[in-house]
């Protein structure tokens, strides 16, 4: 053969048929996966009749002393109010970086660069204990959520500011060549395309959000792990409520994920062939 001549391409092994698909294999996977897992929480000798006594507490079907949420059902609420307004922080930050006002850009930094650069449960306790010294009161659960909504703000406008860059600078151009406005361009032509990339690591800084909700135990908030810890005192049986508590915020986090891949869906349409 000349050394000029290409070499033959690799002949690819004629395989046999798979017994089963893709998808019965990946469900095999994780049933096996999941078998193992309760195995493994089993070896600890859990007593049951405690984890039944107290899960409808954990899970939030029942009320608190105070008549308010408690459990799951309290976790999910910090949570969802956290995630609105960590959003707006987001989107506000985001643009006030794209800006060309110096002032904003300087105020948006500073922001994203202090609760991106502190651990999450100092900010908590300097909400909840420093304010008071300021004359301002908040309670356990508002401290949370303004605590929260603030960490994953400064965590949000990054994801927002790269999913806006990322947007091809001919599209806005074209958009303005049609005669639509810069609001309209926004909203119509950018905002759209770059939810496709924005959405996959802002659903995880929710999944994260969900559980570091757990900090927030530290002010007496009855959220799971509160609860959690306090019954596995008063038991002496740490692992069953532990496990349980395990296990709740896997669910939230699994529903999250079943709302992310819809959302994945819907954004992604334009670019299915």
């Amino acid at each position: 053969m000349s050394a000029y001549e290409p070499s033959p391409k690799p002949v690819a092994k004629a395989t046999g048929p798979r017994l089963f698909g893709f998808r019965t294999r990946l469900y095999l996977t994780w049933l096996a996966l999941f078998a193992l897992f309760i195995a493994f929480f089993l070896s600890f000798d859990l007593k049951f009749a405690i984890i039944l006594e107290k899960f409808p507490n954990l899970a939030g079907f029942k009320l608190g002393p105070n008549g308010f949420l408690q459990g799951a059902a309290l976790t999910l609420f910090l949570c969802l109010c956290s995630m609105v307004v960590s959003v707006l922080f987001g989107f506000a930050a985001a643009l006030a970086r794209l800006s060309n006002s110096a002032v904003l850009v300087g105020i948006a930094s500073f922001y994203t660069s202090f609760f991106r650069g502190t651990p999450l449960l100092i900010q908590i306790l300097l909400i909840y204990l420093g304010l008071p010294q300021l004359g301002m009161v908040p309670g356990a659960i508002s401290a949370g959520i303004i605590a929260l909504s603030l960490n994953y703000g400064a965590y949000l406008s990054e994801i927002f500011r790269a999913g806006i860059l990322g947007v091809a600078r001919g599209q806005r151009e074209a958009a303005l060549a049609l005669g639509m406005r810069p609001r309209q361009i926004f909203r119509h032509v950018t905002l759209p395309q770059a939810m496709r990339v924005i959405i996959p690591p802002t659903a995880n800084q929710f999944i994260s959000m969900l559980k570091d909700s757990s900090l927030i135990s530290v002010m007496g908030v009855w959220e799971v792990m509160f609860l959690a810890q306090s019954y596995g005192r008063s038991s002496y049986r740490y692992m069953e409520m532990l496990t349980t508590a395990a296990v709740i915020y896997w669910l939230l986090s699994i529903l999250l994920e079943l709302v992310q891949a819809r959302l994945e869906r819907h954004f992604g349409k334009a670019y299915r062939r």
